[in-house]
């Protein structure tokens, strides 16, 4: 139990002792104290006083007398301010804190819940490679996964490939109509990147076509469906739904090709599925979710054979749910794959980590799934997300402006091995061992830039701000750690018995941070935010930096303070791992 909780417990004992009176957490808050006050935490009162019935002046010194008195080796004072009272937490308690966890590499994590969460992410179409707003996304999803289960949870990492519609059938004809029999092999190009420079060709064709029929005569609207190459697709786009033979080989064959490419990428950022879905294989699901709907009066047919439902009185509109043909719409074929997850998995939550603009997708499908009585619907939850911006604007696939992952990673690596250089501190370095180093601060300073920022907002990615070993980034957190690092291993603590009890402002600030980690924690897992673990670490990194820079280490004024500090140090070490490991990014030993 933390701190906050032990304090939340003891005045809710406090109150019912003094005055007889029944209260709970959220009855009352503690907050850390503010800087400009003496004390470490603080009951903000205001909410107690109509109760009670006491001014806060008399409320706060009876209440901090009672604390004081039942808890010795908690508290060693308090003082109030207005209707605030501050209390100054027991060194004793900061050194407890410090002697038991200092070389615990799993504190912070919680108990196991006996509860499974399944988080589906990524989503990527095979007619193009990985782009910026993916990593975005596989990020955000890999690091609430990790969070989930660092809380306790069992995890299941799932993602649906869309592999099937029209945006493929427009690689597969442009690569029949330019290719030559040209490969990912015989061109020396990742498969991923090869099928999506012909996407880009599709829609530089395309164009032209249109603009030379609407030169002839033809109006825009017209021109775009005579398009003889879109004609084209549309007919490959029947041919693949009913199984022409040489259409799905090469659906097979090309898909294949951006398979190999993903899986280089997933690799290189540390992506991993337990499960991958294939829209393929789900797009016909739904079918029976539209005959229990239309038996349970949730949805109804049209005159034309069209079933829809009626969501207005949700505040929502009339969706489809499937075609007078009688084909699936996407929102049948989610709740038909929701379904299949669920018998396989048989999770309490399901996390869709999916961008804001399918805010209202996400809505529908929820509300259908309760209004259908699916056990799983109360379960869905949608991580809506921002986009993400380069400084000079939105990225557009067809237009081939979209930043490629793998290029951005190249990117990275430079300007990770440029800012590494400048610092001079890496010239025993090998070979393999500088490479190893550039990729680690390269990736954890884009992980770590995408992931510090709360999932709603949307956001600017700058390569260069992101690397900056000063700033609020991930390479001057993984700095720290190998600052620390060097240190211990010139020395450890030997004794944890003899360590002074008397703390210094810097010390305490230390541990305070520290023994605030599986807080952060928790509080990240309730708001599905890895940003809350992302700047406690940072704000961890720069508390240590304030004591090492105030306090020697290795020459510290007594034995005991050495040994003080070096279990500081190992603590603080062992914490920064532990959290930059939830948002998937590794800490150098050295630098």
């Amino acid at each position: 139990m933390g701190i906050q909780q032990q304090i939340q417990t003891a005045t809710i004992n406090a109150l019912e002792q003094l005055y007889g009176k029944t209260f709970t957490a959220k009855d009352f808050q503690i907050n850390k104290t503010k800087p400009e006050f003496e004390g470490d935490y603080t009951i903000v009162l205001f909410s107690l006083l109509k109760p009670i019935g006491k001014s806060p002046e008399l409320l706060g010194n009876e209440l901090g007398n009672y604390l004081l008195e039942q808890n010795t080796h908690l508290f060693t004072s308090f003082n109030l301010i207005k209707g605030f009272l501050n209390l100054v937490v027991a060194d004793v308690y900061w050194i407890s804190v410090l002697t038991k966890n200092h070389n615990d590499i799993c504190f912070g994590k919680g108990d196991v819940k006996h509860q499974k969460v399944m988080v589906e992410y990524s989503s990527p179409n095979t007619n193009k490679p990985l782009h910026l707003g993916h990593l975005r996304n596989n990020f955000l999803g890999w690091s609430i996964a990790e969070i989930y289960k660092a809380n306790g949870y069992d995890i299941a990492k799932t993602c649906i490939v869309n592999d099937r519609g029209i945006h493929i059938c427009k690689s597969m004809i442009a690569w029949q109509l330019f290719a030559n029999g040209a490969t990912p092999g015989s061109t020396n190009t990742k498969g991923d990147h090869f099928v999506g420079d012909y996407y880009v060709k599709f829609n530089d064709e395309y164009k032209k076509q249109v603009d030379a029929l609407i030169a002839g005569g033809m109006d825009k609207a017209t021109a775009e469906k005579e398009a003889p190459i879109m004609k084209a697709t549309q007919q490959m786009l029947l041919d693949w739904e009913a199984g022409k033979p040489e259409v799905i080989e090469l659906w097979k064959e090309m898909n294949s090709w951006v398979y190999a490419g993903f899986d280089t990428t997933y690799l290189r950022i540390g992506s991993d599925f337990d499960k991958m879905y294939y829209e393929s294989n789900t797009y016909l699901l739904g079918k029976k979710t539209v005959e229990e709907g239309l038996q349970k009066n949730v949805f109804v047919q049209k005159e034309d054979g069209s079933v829809w439902i009626d969501l207005t009185a949700d505040g929502l509109d009339k969706k489809i749910v499937q075609r007078k043909d009688g084909t699936s719409v996407y929102i049948t074929q989610d709740i038909g794959l929701a379904q299949q997850k669920y018998e396989e998995f048989k999770m309490d939550e399901s996390i869709y980590v999916i961008g804001d603009e399918q805010n209202y997708h996400m809505k529908v499908l929820q509300l259908i799934c309760k209004k259908l009585g699916l056990s799983y619907a109360d379960g869905i939850y949608h991580l809506s997300y921002g986009m993400v911006e380069l400084p000079t604007g939105k990225m557009k696939s067809r237009e081939g402006t979209v930043v490629d992952a793998d290029d951005l990673l190249d990117e990275m690596e430079q300007v990770a091995k440029q800012k590494t250089e400048e610092l001079g501190k890496v010239k025993d370095f090998t070979e393999e061992e500088l490479k190893e180093l550039y990729q680690t601060l390269s990736l954890g300073a884009l992980k770590y830039y995408l992931l510090r920022v709360d999932p709603k907002k949307k956001m600017i990615f700058n390569p260069e701000e992101s690397i900056d070993f000063h700033g609020h980034t991930g390479p001057f957190i993984q700095y720290t750690h190998a600052r620390i690092k060097s240190i211990l291993r010139k020395e450890k603590a030997t004794d944890t018995t003899t360590v002074s009890a008397n703390l210094l402002p810097l010390e305490k600030e230390l541990l305070i941070e520290l023994e605030n980690y599986p807080a952060v924690i928790e509080q990240a897992c309730k708001e599905h935010d890895p940003s809350h673990i992302a700047n406690y670490v940072y704000h961890l990194a720069k508390t240590y930096n304030s004591f090492y820079t105030e306090h020697s280490v290795m020459n510290a004024e007594s034995a005991d303070k050495k040994q003080l500090r070096l279990l500081l140090c190992s603590f603080t070490a062992n914490v920064i791992a532990g959290a930059m490991q939830l948002l998937g990014i590794k800490v150098p030993e050295r630098m």
